[in-house]
């Protein structure tokens, strides 16, 4: 798998300041709406967010004038951190390639539901993100079927609908979460 730009991609490095002062800013704001968002849920305080940032309020508005711009980036910059993690995974063993980019999937759909709940899915962004997800990751389950190590009689859409439906589910720990996950996966790989 080659590196490729992936549709998200180019959203996200489209919305960076240049400046780099202002893409510092930028980037602490992601990071700390992810924080508060998988701490809070949709309903984060913008406020708290720009707090978590070491920036003032009016620093958040100009890089991200409504609470639905900043849902956005931060769904399509965590969708971009996934398309670049299947190009870095793309020279391991196929089932390794594809389990270590699920783990990944797994830990973004767990923290981020409320990042993605807030999105329509007819938006541009979600579709994009959504376009990107299945460019970056389906090459890797299909190396695996090719090698005989994922079951042939499914697609990577059945694949992230059983994946994402695992995460949906309130588990006790992520041991237990882990453990469900990998018996589910258990019944995608060939042979078994």
């Amino acid at each position: 798998m080659t590196a490729q730009p992936f549709p998200v991609s180019e959203i996200v490095a489209a919305q960076r300041p240049q400046r780099k002062d202002a893409a510092r800013n930028y980037d602490a704001l992601l990071a700390a709406a992810r924080e508060a968002f998988a701490e809070h849920g949709s309903e984060a305080s913008l406020e708290d967010i720009a707090r978590r940032a070491g920036v003032g309020i009016g620093t958040l508005y100009r890089n991200f004038p409504t609470r639905r711009t900043l849902f956005e980036s931060v769904y399509a910059d965590e969708v971009n951190a996934l398309c670049r993690a299947a190009v870095e995974l793309a020279g391991l063993e196929p089932w390794k390639a594809l389990t270590s980019w699920l783990d990944r999937f797994v830990g973004y759909m767990v923290t981020k539901r409320a990042v993605r709940e807030a999105l329509e899915d007819g938006s541009e962004i979600f579709q994009a993100c959504r376009d990107s997800m299945y460019a970056a990751g389906g090459p890797l389950f299909e190396r695996a079927q090719q090698a005989g190590q994922a079951r042939a009689d499914m697609d990577f859409g059945d694949l992230l609908r059983l994946v994402a439906g695992i995460t949906a589910t309130a588990f006790v720990d992520d041991a237990q979460r882990d453990r469900v996950l990998a018996i589910a996966l258990d019944g995608v790989r060939a042979g078994r």
